[in-house]
């Protein structure tokens, strides 16, 4: 049976605006002297609202903060940028502490929190291994014995006895990383730095820190990366604005957060509708998205290998010739899944005449697979300019089928694309 490793109760971090020190004390007594005169704050720079005036106000950064990690657990933890996640890991990692609230932590802790945490810069990637070592509280007989796998997967052995501060970020984050997953921390916390890395060391990353969770160890893991998240994470938090909005499985605290990323220019519009701009313009612009069935009906729900009309209404104030109209569907990544043109791909001229004018694409079979998608669209010369793009322009969701007739309806967590097929096993 498992045990709670992390329990936070009613977890608040409060923040003073406008109390900040220059870093030298002459500036902070010019500061102060100013302020006794009723002046401005002479280091106040051009644009910002002045030091003095922010004096009393608060931000909360942690709201009433409250769950528990149990022993062995993945814990994803996500939310837009300001949601309150590095301070939460701060707090677990004691790098501040607290305005109110309890946090119980059981085990010794390993985190990564950003480029360079726990190094000297004017030590040696070695010297700052064994630093690191005796920071987690291990002997140094342990850290030698783990001394040699530490830089094999860190990549820097020819860089090991080189001072850190002379080291690439990619470099800071490999040795950084290697030494909080290898040291056998009870609870590794680590956070978007790793975004720093390249793709191969990303990957190894992923793969030790689930190695570390099977072991029985406990994994904190904040990242902007959904997919990452969901490959290493079983158990999800939403923070939004301080507080915990969803605590879940991952795959329902990832569909949550998603629900809720802002798409610009959609307001609260019909299914069929993925986008409608009432503020008309004089200039090129598309007016409006919709989807249709084949009969030119409003189609409210689109299922994986339906086919599917999007009827493109634009406005142009000159006419255009060689024109082209582009529709382009992304995972919630921004990776394109699906480009058409009318021209080039299609190969069907297209004049766009002055005023009103409408297109549509017919897709048939469409292939994604339940989930949303990010729906973009745009008015272009082919191999020349874009007239007009929007590559965020609204949502376009699919509804989950089982075209595998296998009992299982595919969703995008697993995979984008639902492709026909036959399988042929021979014995």
């Amino acid at each position: 049976m498992t045990k709670p490793v992390i329990s936070v109760e009613h977890l608040t971090k409060q923040y003073d605006l406008g109390v900040i020190g220059t870093g030298t004390i002459s500036r902070d007594l010019n500061r102060w002297w100013a302020r006794v005169r009723k002046q401005p704050d002479p280091y106040t720079r051009i644009g910002q609202k002045d030091a003095f005036e922010r004096i009393g106000e608060t931000i909360l950064a942690l709201d009433d903060v409250s769950f528990t990690v149990q022993q062995g657990e993945a814990l994803g933890i996500i939310g837009r940028n300001g949601a309150g996640k590095s301070t939460l890991l701060k707090i677990l990692s004691r790098v501040t502490a607290p305005t109110s609230g309890v946090v119980k932590v059981k085990g010794r802790i390993g985190s990564l929190l950003e480029v360079g945490t726990g190094f000297h810069p004017e030590l040696t990637g070695r010297e700052n291994v064994y630093l690191n070592g005796a920071i987690l509280g291990m002997k140094k007989e342990e850290v030698t014995r783990k001394f040699d796998e530490i830089v094999d997967f860190s990549g820097v052995e020819k860089f090991i006895d080189t001072p850190v501060k002379r080291y690439s970020s990619g470099m800071y984050v490999r040795l950084a990383f290697a030494v909080a997953a290898h040291l056998d921390p009870e609870i590794l916390i680590v956070d978007e730095v790793l975004a720093v890395g390249d793709a191969e060391f990303q990957k190894k990353c992923l793969g030790k820190m689930g190695d570390v969770a099977t072991e029985g160890r406990t994994v904190l893991f904040v990242s902007h990366n959904m997919a990452a998240v969901e490959q290493l994470c079983q158990n999800g938090i939403l923070l939004q604005d301080g507080r915990v909005t969803k605590a879940s499985t991952i795959e329902n605290v990832v569909n949550e957060y998603l629900k809720k990323i802002p798409v610009r220019g959609q307001d609260v519009l019909p299914h069929s509708v993925i986008f409608q701009n009432n503020e008309i313009s004089d200039d090129i612009h598309v007016t409006s998205v919709e989807i249709e069935d084949l009969s030119g009906k409003p189609k409210n729900l689109v299922f994986t290998w339906d086919d599917v009309v999007l009827s493109i209404k634009y406005y142009s104030n000159r006419t255009i010739k060689n024109g082209s109209l582009v529709i382009k569907i992304s995972d919630h990544f921004g990776k394109s899944l699906i480009l058409l043109s009318s021209q080039p791909d299609s190969k069907i001229p297209m004049t766009i005449k002055e005023g009103f004018g409408e297109g549509k694409c017919i897709i048939r079979n469409i292939p994604l697979t339940g989930g949303d998608y990010i729906f973009g669209c745009g008015l272009a010369v082919p191999n020349r300019e874009w007239l007009w793009w929007n590559e965020n322009l609204g949502t376009f969701s699919i509804e989950a089928k089982d075209v595998f007739e296998s009992g299982l309806a595919p969703k995008n967590t697993r995979s984008l694309i639902a492709v026909p097929h036959d399988w042929k096993l021979i014995p």
